[in-house]
């Protein structure tokens, strides 16, 4: 092989391959290749002229530049499948060419192959993929036609002519991601459901992590065969024990490895040459060294799924296949939650606190350091494991985000995702140079991610318990609007201000009701929302004002907070209610031992919490969830940009704060409205460009270190006739001195609300759109919100009506949908020019009749568009 690395990959039964660009010293495995073929295969299995893989080597032999490209596919270090594309006297036009080996015909390779062509293809700006195709070769017409491009076949003749159209659009992406959905979860069932396992360094004294790891596998009730590798012992704990890997009695299909580093290392290669297939590393101290390094060569050359290292382990109740491979003190129930958490202690914590709870797992899987198995590969699990009815993750950082957010998304229309908000601390913001960015800092990029995806996020594990049990043991609620019941008016009143606090809805209950609730309660009772049943009431009276109240249609769900007395317990009457109603309902004890529990033990009629807040907040969280899943899809009805290749052509080869000449061409290009706009360097005269203006006008200085051009004293406006607008530069030529670049000049904008419009990319997360109150507002109120890119028409909407005064700017006068078209040609923009690390659009001025960027800031960074939806593994 060539140095270059390329990355894996996973077929459609999940072997793992390892796919990168061919160059010429790869030649002659090229034509090696060719040489396994017989006449058969080269005719049904290569795109073009039969001539033409002679010409496909000769090309990588020759490697003429962009012109060409080709990319390999190898398993267990042989390539098994080459395929390439020659660009066209059209410079947008490409001819594929494919060949693939025999024995793999039917694995998937040549899809893979042609989805990592058509993304370098697209990065390099094509178009289109041509190819001939013989007419009896049904095959590859079935793999052009199934990769989700617009496709296109000629009719009649001997051959085919073909035609795939490159444009990125759902349909390929959705297709991609199936594909990878069923390769993944083959390559993860040898981790999920192995037919045999090997613990190697397992302990002959308990006390050690190995000896432990191995107890739990025995007691878990595993029901293929179990060895140990240990050279000092015959057998532990029952299980016979081998001095190394090569000797096992037979290729076990997954290995945990608790070694200390060095002998960890040499543990994973052993497996890899072995045959073994998933290996999880309970083992510390790897990453950072060289046994790290030795780590994932081993995954790379041998096709190893790898989970961990310096992790807790692995656990799967599935009843065909049940076992523990951790060293958690106590035994995990089985159940319906998944489990996928990057800290050992949060797994820790989080099994012990549902087990109190009587709630119990599908999987837990530690991931430790990461260097495989992450949480979007159990996001992929999950989708086609229905044991798994809840998905919880704790992901201390993103290897892939974007793909994440599909995946996320995809997972959460069918059940609740689950996560811990970490890292939600600001040190690691940098130096904010735009109110864009001062505005974009991780947590707000990291909890646009996760609200976009449908994402139920909390920042604790306690907040994440009370998450699940009412998600476990409740229905979502029907919308906002919840009814508080309650016989102690202090727990009511308090269960009101917190569902306040959260955004809900305090019902109004109608006549009906309360004339209902008044001739079953005291004369001294509330009957309007929050009920107050007063103390003296008996159980069976709380419950049938808690009937009424749930058969109010403007009722959506209840919090029924209550306390014991001499009377009665009101609580104990709530599990007869419960069973028949469809509302959502959480009951609130204040006092109990238990921050959560059930209200029944060992039932799941509903959650009972010790503080009304803690209700509140819970029923607020499945409220959005809830209006998540229903919210339509607003398309993206923009028209499509005239010439998207010249704006790409004007960002390429730019760094840096562009000019601000330079800024408003970027903006005109991508069609952003933008006010006329004159730029005079500082050392030019004004003189002409001030007798060609309209008055009143505005100057703008453009100076080094100045951002804040207002605060600044950059500013000036209402300047009337050339003679004042002379008078005018000379005046921000002599405040700014030498730090004076030039100055902008405007025509003065009509009245109206100002807005600000960003962008700010993340290296990791891709671009984040920033929306919020903008001009001398930005600062002063700091109201913003914003979404990840590409936005949908729901994003949007979203955005316009995410800030805190949002209620106050739409009603009126102003032109919402022009703002709206603004904010999703801002996310065209990010999308076609990767580079574009910072946009400033401050203030966007809006009125009843359209609206109109007045200043515009721009930054470029010279970034390479990257895929994140390529099927790859992290390496």
């Amino acid at each position: 092989m060539s140095v270059e690395a390329g990355s894996r990959a996973l077929l459609a039964g999940g072997d793992v391959v390892l796919v990168r660009p061919l160059h010429p010293a790869d030649t002659a495995e090229v034509l090696a290749l060719h040489t396994r073929l017989t006449q058969r295969d080269t005719y049904f299995r290569f795109f073009g002229a039969p001539s033409g893989l002679d010409r496909l080597a000769a090309g990588i032999a020759a490697d003429p530049g962009p012109g060409h490209y080709a990319v390999g596919c190898y398993r267990h270090g042989e390539l098994v499948g080459v395929a390439n594309y020659e660009v066209l006297n059209d410079p947008t036009d490409a001819e594929v060419a494919l060949v693939v080996d025999a024995a793999l015909r039917t694995q998937g390779v040549a899809t893979l192959l042609m989805e990592h062509l058509v993304s370098h293809a697209r990065k390099s700006g094509l178009k289109r993929f041509l190819a001939e195709v013989l007419a009896e070769n049904a095959k590859v017409l079935h793999v052009f036609a199934d990769l989700g491009l617009r496709f296109e076949a000629g009719i009649g003749g001997p051959e085919r002519d073909v035609v795939m159209i490159l444009g990125e659009d759902a349909a390929y992406l959705d297709a991609v991601l199936e594909r990878d959905l069923v390769a993944d979860a083959a390559s993860l069932t040898h981790l999920f459901k192995p037919s045999s396992i090997a613990v190697i360094g397992a302990g002959r004294r308990p006390g050690s992590v190995g000896h432990a790891v191995l107890a739990n596998l025995v007691g878990s009730g595993y029901p293929g065969p179990v060895e140990v590798v240990n050279p000092h012992a015959g057998e532990i704990l029952g299980v016979p024990s081998v001095p190394s890997v090569a000797v096992l009695s037979r290729t076990p299909e997954l290995a945990v490895v608790c070694l200390p580093a060095p002998a960890a290392a040499e543990a994973v290669e052993e497996c890899g040459k072995r045959g073994v297939r998933a290996v999880v590393i309970i083992s510390s101290g790897l990453t950072g060294t060289v046994h790290g390094e030795r780590v994932h060569a081993a995954a790379r050359e041998y096709g190893l799924r790898l989970v961990g290292p310096n992790c807790l382990g692995v656990i799967s109740t599935d009843p065909a296949c049940p076992y523990d491979l951790t060293f958690l003190g106590s035994r995990v129930r089985p159940g319906n939650i998944g489990v996928v958490t990057q800290s050992g202690g949060v797994g820790i914590a989080l099994a012990e606190s549902l087990g109190d709870l009587g709630l119990g797992m599908s999987t837990l899987v530690s991931t430790g350091d990461k260097y495989d198995v992450s949480g979007n590969d159990l996001l992929m699990w999950w989708a086609a494991d229905r044991r798994t009815e809840l998905a919880v993750l704790y992901l201390e950082s993103f290897g892939n985000p974007r793909k994440f957010s599909r995946l996320a998304r995809r997972l959460a229309r069918t059940r609740p995702v689950l996560a811990v908000r970490s890292g939600s601390g600001d040190t690691a913001q940098r130096a904010a140079a735009s109110h864009t960015a001062a505005a974009a800092t991780p947590a707000v990029t990291r909890d646009a991610l996760f609200e976009q995806a449908g994402v139920i996020a909390v920042d604790t594990v306690a907040e994440l318990v009370d998450v699940i049990a009412g998600l476990s043991w409740q229905l979502l609620p029907g919308g906002p609007r919840v009814a508080v019941l309650s016989n102690a008016g202090g727990a009511g009143v308090l269960a009101a201000d917190a569902c306040e606090r959260e955004g809900l809805v305090m019902a109004e209950l109608s006549e009906h009701t309360r004339e209902r609730l008044a001739k079953v309660l005291p004369a001294e009772a509330a009957v309007r929302n929050p009920v107050d049943t007063t103390a003296a009431v008996s159980a069976e009276v709380f419950a049938d004002a808690l009937r009424a109240v749930l058969a109010d249609d403007g009722v959506d769900a209840v919090i029924a907070a209550t306390v014991p007395t001499a009377v009665g317990d009101p609580g104990t009457s709530l599990a007869a209610v419960l069973p028949p109603e469809y509302k959502t309902v959480f009951a609130v004890r204040p006092g109990q031992r238990a921050r959560v529990a059930p209200l029944v033990p060992g039932t799941g009629v509903t959650a009972c919490y010790d503080d009304p807040a803690a209700a509140a907040a819970v029923l607020a969280r499945l409220v959005r969830y809830e209006q998540w899943l229903n919210r339509p899809e607003a398309g993206n009805s923009l028209t499509p940009l005239e010439n998207p290749g010249a704006l790409r052509a004007f960002a390429a080869g730019r760094e840096g704060w562009l000019p601000p000449a330079e800024a408003v061409e970027l903006l005109r290009l991508a069609d952003i409205p933008m006010v006329e706009t004159h730029y005079v360097e500082a050392g030019d005269s004004m003189d002409a460009a001030a007798a060609d203006l309209d008055s009143p006008v505005v100057l703008k200085a453009d100076a080094d270190g100045l951002l804040h051009k207002t605060a600044g004293g950059g500013v000036l406006l209402n300047v009337h006739g050339p003679d004042r607008i002379v008078e005018a530069f000379r005046s921000l030529r002599s405040r700014f001195g030498p730090a004076l670049r030039g100055v902008t000049v405007q025509p003065m904008a009509e009245p109206g609300r100002d807005l600000l419009v960003g962008v700010r990319s993340d290296p990791v997360f891709g671009p984040l759109i920033v929306f919020g109150l903008g001009g001398v507002d930005t600062d002063l109120i700091a109201d913003h919100a914003a979404r990840l890119a590409p936005l949908t028409g729901a994003d949007a909407d979203l955005l316009l009506d995410g800030l805190r005064a949002s209620k106050a700017l739409w009603p009126g006068q102003l032109d919402r949908a022009a703002v709206r078209e603004v904010l999703l040609k801002v996310s065209r923009l990010a999308e076609l020019v990767p580079g574009l690390a910072e946009l400033d659009l401050n203030p966007v001025r809006v009125r009843s009749d359209g609206c109109v960027a007045l200043d515009v800031r721009a930054r470029l960074e010279p970034l390479a568009a990257d895929d994140p939806f390529l099927r790859r593994l992290r390496d």
